[in-house]
C-alpha cells in the first residue's frame, strides 16, 4: 500500500537522516571533521575564525540557525581558553548582525545544550546555537505536527549569509 498523500499530510523527509543517526556514535566528531575538510559550501560553514567557526545547522530549528564551534574538541566550556571563549562571543555577535542584515527576525535564542541530559545531540563537542526567531514562527505545524517548515533551501541560506557575514566583518573592521 502507498503511503498517502495529499492536504491532510506533510512530509519532512530531510529529518529521516538526523532520526536515524541521533544518538549512534559514527567513532568520528563531526564538529572536528568538517572544518578539516575544503569544501566550506557542502559542509555548510560560513565563516572560520582563529580558534572556532559558524556553521548553518543542518537540521535548523528555523531558517538561519547559525553554531559557533570551536575548533577545539571538548565538552566542558571551563576547558576553553578565554581567548576561545572570546572569540565564541564575537562570532556570536557578528553572526546575530549578519542574521538581522539578512533575514530581519524579531529576536534571537542564543544558547548551549551542554551533555546529552542538558539536550546536546552531539554532546562531546560544545557548540553555541544562534536561532533567528519572528513573532509567530510557532506555529500549528511546529505545535501539532512536530514539524517546521523552512521556506528556503539550505544551500541558499548559506550563499546568502556567507555574503551578509562578510559584510559585517569589514564593517567590524572598520
Amino acid at each position: 500500500m502507498s503511503e498517502p498523500c495529499g492536504p491532510e499530510h506533510l512530509s519532512a523527509p530531510w529529518r529521516m537522516d538526523y532520526i536515524e543517526k541521533a544518538g549512534k556514535p559514527s567513532g568520528e566528531c563531526i564538529f572536528c571533521a568538517k572544518p578539516c575538510e575544503d569544501c566550506d559550501r557542502a559542509n555548510c560553514i560560513v565563516h572560520r575564525g582563529q580558534t572556532c567557526f559558524v556553521i548553518l545547522n543542518v537540521f535548523p530549528y528555523n531558517n538561519g540557525h547559525l553554531m559557533v564551534i570551536p575548533y577545539q574538541h571538548t565538552s566542558e566550556l571551563a576547558e576553553l581558553t578565554p581567548e576561545v571563549q572570546a572569540e565564541m562571543m564575537r562570532l556570536a555577535t557578528l553572526s546575530i548582525a549578519a542574521l538581522k542584515r539578512l533575514m530581519c527576525p524579531d529576536g534571537f535564542n542564543i544558547g548551549m545544550n551542554l551533555g546529552r541530559a542538558g539536550g546536546a545531540g552531539i554532546a562531546e563537542h560544545l557548540h553555541l546555537h544562534i536561532v533567528p526567531r519572528w513573532v509567530g514562527d510557532t506555529n500549528f505545524i511546529t505545535t501539532v505536527g512536530h514539524t517546521r517548515v523552512l521556506p528556503e533551501a539550505l544551500d541558499r541560506t548559506w550563499e546568502k549569509m556567507r555574503d551578509a557575514f562578510q559584510i559585517v566583518l569589514a564593517e567590524a573592521s572598520s
